[in-house]
């Protein structure tokens, strides 16, 4: 599963891991979040999150 890195904070979204602070599950891949998803650790906009390679 692909991962997101946050360009403001540099936290990285895992689908194994979910977003438990957002109440997102594991397993929820990043392209599901929905759009008013923002960033547990700084708040910012899931548009600023980039795809790790």
């Amino acid at each position: 599963m692909k991962k997101y890195q946050c360009s403001v904070c540099g936290h990285i979204y895992t689908p194994e891991e979910g977003d438990p602070y957002g109440n997102i599950p594991h397993g929820t891949l990043f392209e599901a979040l929905p759009d008013s998803w923002v960033c547990p650790i700084c708040g910012a906009e899931k548009s600023l999150f980039r795809e790790v390679l």
